[in-house]
């Protein structure tokens, strides 16, 4: 039994974006959420299971980002387990990013 209390899956959902914001690209100034990195936040009860990509399938992090994204989530109140998966489909492009952090991203290229 969890002693963390309940909350709706919305708030939840709510609650791991926050903390996925918290998670920063190590060669970026971003968040792996800012980068538009995170492509599905599904909770089922305490459950959340995330689909994410990265900016490049050779990306130096893609063994320990995930991991990090995972143990942020696990933080979130009524979170009691998480996973995250990689996916390449569909490939990540700078129109994931916001139109404020496309200008921001585009003067580190």
């Amino acid at each position: 039994m969890s002693d963390k209390p309940l909350s709706t899956d919305a708030t939840i959902k709510e609650r791991c974006v926050e903390a996925l914001s918290k998670v920063y690209d190590p060669e970026l100034p971003l968040s792996i959420y800012d980068l538009g990195l995170i492509y599905e936040i599904d909770v089922q009860g305490d459950h959340v299971a995330v689909l994410m990509t990265l900016t490049n399938p050779a990306c130096p992090v893609a063994g320990t980002l995930p991991k990090e994204a995972e143990e942020a989530l696990l933080e979130v109140e009524s979170v009691n387990s998480a996973t995250v998966t990689l996916t390449w489909n569909p490939p990540w492009s700078m129109d994931l990013l916001s139109p404020e952090h496309q200008l921001l991203f585009s003067t580190f290229m």
